[in-house]
């Protein structure tokens, strides 16, 4: 197996996702930009020492990424040439593990993602399993038993040097705050390999669950289990926690974990509200999740706000990375669904333009050139009205309309949305408009 991870395709491949992947340096300080050059001057010494089994993997380097309830998550950045090497033995030992994974597990697997499992969930909801056992693990990442996983590799990994290696990797110490500390648990959350290693270990609730005949969905190490009574929702509670903390040694997050009703639940950054029509119960919508809801109008005003050192093309380029990052769809897209305003985000570019132009006479040539007579151009800019009134106002709303803003790359909300609709099984819905800040 060995000499399949580190043939020349396979390591092509990894090379190009990691790339693509982007992320931070390491404790070596070679960014993704160097590998290349780095790669063709140790290109044979590499394959060479991971032929031998003398490979030394360096030290993980953490770094402590805030959280939303104020506290943090550590995170571990592996190397450029770790986090390579990781790709191209996931490559490798991926399809092996692939096809005995359940079809409730969506997390990091090829065709599936966030949109199905939370479609999933919906539709357990939607069949009448309203008692939801909602299980949060307690430092997942940070406490998974290397034993127990590397037992689980092995099952189908027999290459001796491909499973010296993972073991290295699970082994080698983290640097935080300058010093180094060893590591004999976890998986470093960060690193290529982990997702996989995830669903290896996780792969075994999925098992137990399915042999109880349970409805379930599973994103990573996110779960959630639907029931139709609250006695049963209890005892499978019970049953899970025993088997976690028996089988697999990890435990539980009391505070977060409980049986919950649809309208109690969340879900990848989403919940449930029921639907008030006149002869249909035991409905709910899928709504935008406060919490998302608050991160979305953070990001938005941090990104247009007109003080930051940012040109049009910068705020245009963060506004697409907040479309498109995570593997859920954000709150911004769930807004945008069948939401009648399409310019939700406009008025804060209006604003971010108008207060660019800063001084009257340039306000009133650039109006000019948007095609206001030059009358009505000297009298707006030279108005009274504050900054926010003005962006919202007729003569902004005429003048830089979604067209001119689409011509310098924005996508309105409907428009990117068009692109994700076709990916979900059902529409989903949004709250009554709000307005984003």
């Amino acid at each position: 197996m060995i000499e399949r991870v580190i043939s020349r395709k396979n390591m092509h491949k990894a090379y190009r996702q990691v790339v693509s992947n982007g992320g931070s340096a390491g404790v070596d300080g070679m960014t993704v930009t160097a590998l290349r050059q780095h790669l063709n001057k140790n290109r044979d010494a590499i394959a060479t020492a991971v032929c031998n089994g003398r490979y030394l993997p360096q030290s993980i380097l953490g770094v402590a990424i805030p959280k939303e309830n104020g506290k943090t998550r550590l995170l571990g950045i592996p190397t450029v040439t770790d986090r390579m090497l990781q790709q191209a033995v996931s490559q490798v030992i991926a399809p092996k593990f692939e096809t005995e994974f359940t079809a409730n597990s969506y997390g990091f697997r090829p065709n599936r993602n966030a949109h199905q499992a939370v479609q999933q969930a919906h539709q357990n909801i939607h069949a009448g399993y309203v008692h939801i056992v909602d299980i949060d693990l307690k430092n997942f990442f940070d406490e998974v038993d290397h034993v127990i996983l590397l037992e689980l590799v092995y099952s189908k990994v027999k290459c001796p040097l491909t499973l010296r290696l993972i073991r290295k990797w699970l082994r080698a110490p983290i640097k935080i705050d300058g010093r180094l500390v060893k590591r004999r648990k976890g998986v470093p959350q960060g690193s290529p390999l982990s997702p996989l290693l995830s669903n290896i270990l996780l792969h075994e609730l999925d098992k137990e669950l399915e042999k109880q005949g349970h409805r379930y969905v599973r994103y990573a190490d996110d779960f959630s289990v639907y029931t139709k009574s609250r006695n049963t929702a209890r005892k499978v509670g019970n049953s899970i926690f025993l088997f976690l903390k028996n089988k697999l040694k990890l435990s539980i997050n009391r505070e977060k974990s409980g049986i919950r009703k649809p309208v109690q639940f969340n879900i990848l950054g989403y919940q449930f509200v029921p639907t008030y029509e006149k002869g249909v119960k035991g409905k709910y919508q899928l709504v935008v999740a406060d919490k998302s809801w608050a991160k979305l109008k953070r990001s938005l005003k941090h990104i247009t706000k007109k003080t930051a050192a940012r040109t049009f093309d910068e705020r245009i380029t963060n506004l697409k990375e907040i479309h498109r990052v995570g593997s859920t769809i954000s709150a911004w897209e769930i807004y945008r669904a069948n939401s009648k305003n399409s310019t939700v985000g406009c008025h804060r570019l209006r604003y971010c333009i108008w207060a660019d132009w800063k001084k009257a006479d340039r306000r009133k040539k650039n109006f000019i050139r948007l095609g206001v007579n030059a009358r009505q151009a000297y009298a707006w800019s030279r108005t009274r009205m504050g900054g926010w009134a003005v962006a919202q106002s007729p003569i902004m709303r005429t003048t830089i309309t979604l067209q001119r803003l689409a011509k310098r790359g924005y996508e309105s909300m409907l428009t990117y949305y068009s692109t994700v609709a076709p990916q979900l099984n059902e529409p989903l819905y949004t709250r009554p408009v709000r307005t984003v800040v």
